[in-house]
């Protein structure tokens, strides 16, 4: 059976906080609503854009939850075409994980709330697009903790849950995994804390990249 390693994308892969932040502050403004702190921003990274409003924006309802998550892709199609955009890099050590897990024959996938589209010019930019066997976004499946983006991936990889490794740096990826029957690993890179990923799940917790092939060698 094939080993799968499933990476989340933002906090995990690249760093792309300040854009998140940058266009979900406009979509709040295009409403004519105080923008929330960018802490509160950083902590629903990795949820499909509704429900991750709708943790910013309880008191609202859905239509309105609806209306400001189709404001924020407006928000960031317009800094992308005027390339206004942040860099996103790669955090350090990741590509080096990559190139040492493919080399040693795990297939690789992402799993994101990301839209395909998102997705796909971040691993062109970085030159990594040819690494992943398996893409799995927000435009197809329900938002984490849901575990289709993962029993997706596994299909299509030729894995098994017993084979299979989801790493993120949220408390979401983390229940995903559970959820889907998966291993779980946390990074401590990205957005929430090792207290919140051991609580949500984590087998282990990664301190930086370097470490990563190690945790995954001995599944």
């Amino acid at each position: 059976m094939n080993r799968l390693a499933v990476f989340d994308c933002d906090g995990t892969l690249v760093d792309s906080q300040a854009n998140i932040c940058r266009a979900m502050e406009a979509t709040f403004a295009a409403h004519r609503l105080d923008p929330p702190d960018r802490s509160d921003i950083r902590r629903i990274v990795g949820l499909s854009l509704v429900p991750a409003i709708a943790r910013l924006l309880p008191e609202a309802g859905a239509d309105l939850h609806e209306a400001m998550a189709a404001e924020y892709k407006r928000a960031f199609f317009a800094m992308r075409a005027s390339n206004a955009l942040d860099p996103e890099p790669l955090y350090d050590g990741i590509l080096e994980t990559i190139a040492a897990l493919d080399d040693a024959g795990w297939l690789l996938g992402v799993a994101t709330g990301k839209s395909d589209r998102g997705l796909g010019l971040i691993l062109e930019h970085h030159g990594i697009r040819q690494r992943f066997v398996t893409l799995q976004t927000a435009d197809r499946h329900p938002s984490k903790p849901h575990p289709a983006m993962l029993e997706r991936a596994i299909a299509e990889a030729g894995a098994a849950p017993e084979t299979t490794a989801m790493i993120g740096d949220t408390s979401f990826d983390m229940a995903m995994a559970r959820a889907a029957g998966t291993h779980a690993l946390g990074v401590l890179w990205g957005y929430h804390t090792s207290g919140e990923l051991l609580g949500a799940g984590a087998h282990h917790v990664a301190d930086h990249a370097g470490q990563l092939f190690a945790h995954l060698e001995t599944l």
